[in-house]
């Protein structure tokens, strides 16, 4: 009988150790399954969501190559960057219909100057310079604090001075390295004082470097400020710009063709 018992005893433990050695075995199982997940989520988290390139009105209408871009979508991305930079209307962008009726004047935003002081730039130029490379933006924002007339932000209608960027000819993009183009813009600077309609108009003839880019993170639909909107808009097109030299022409620019444009000096505007 008791020989019986030891021998129960023994078979009793032999199937309890094999239980919790199989139960141990699935835990740590479910444990590698359960890391290999979080590392798989992870990866997924920090991977970039695929980039369309090819976009019009900032929609995906699909591309093969992660570089490539329509002439035309280019095109249009250097206009209305350059249109907004120099916008200078003394009002802020309208945000709501009724500041279409009764815009909001524009105080404009300080911008630190190679010199040493501050000067003002207006809103829509801050917010269009966000199209532009990061290591570019801020000389360029210095330059055109400098070029800003400070009677843009002025209140007495017999000071104020607004601008606007006339855009003439924006030459067909010339590849110069894959997802990198140059070009060309002709254009002049009219400035006109307000209160006796003068103009000042100033040649605005350069030539753009404007390379792809990656995928931005869209800002939240909720919370986010017009301004945080307006900035992410300048960059649907997933271009910028990085660079921009003085422009030649041969010939009057009616007249020119796509390769009568070239940089007039080696040197930049601003690098």
């Amino acid at each position: 009988m008791v020989n019986f018992l030891q021998q129960k005893k023994k078979q009793t433990f032999s199937v309890l150790t094999a239980f919790a050695i199989a139960t141990f075995s699935l835990q740590l199982l479910a444990l590698f399954i359960f890391l290999l997940q979080g590392l798989n989520i992870r990866q997924l988290s920090i991977r970039k969501p695929p980039n369309f390139v090819q976009t019009i009105d900032g929609k995906p209408v699909g591309a093969t190559d992660d570089l490539a871009r329509d002439p035309q979508v280019i095109q249009q991305f250097v206009s209305k960057t350059m249109i907004a930079m120099f916008n200078w209307s003394g009002n802020l962008p309208p945000q709501r219909v009724e500041d279409i009726a009764r815009p909001q004047a524009d105080t404009g935003i300080l911008i630190r100057t190679p010199q040493g002081g501050s000067q003002r730039v207006t809103t829509s130029s801050w917010v269009a310079s966000f199209a532009l490379s990061e290591d570019f933006r801020k000389g360029f924002l210095s330059a055109i604090a400098e070029m800003t007339p400070p009677e843009v932000f002025a209140s007495t209608p017999t000071q104020a001075i607004s601008a606007q960027l006339n855009i003439k000819r924006v030459y067909p993009p010339v590849a110069i390295a894959p997802g990198t183009w140059r070009v060309g813009i002709v254009a002049d600077l009219v400035q006109t004082k307000k209160s006796d309609n003068r103009k000042t108009i100033t040649p605005f003839n350069k030539d753009l470097l404007v390379r792809a880019v990656d995928f931005f993170p869209t800002p939240l639909a909720e919370g986010s400020s017009a301004i945080q909107k307006a900035i992410y808009s300048s960059r649907t097109d997933k271009l910028e710009i990085y660079e921009m030299r003085n422009l030649c022409l041969l010939d009057d620019y009616k007249n020119a063709s796509q390769n009568a444009a070239y940089p007039c000096e080696p040197g930049s505007f601003i690098r």
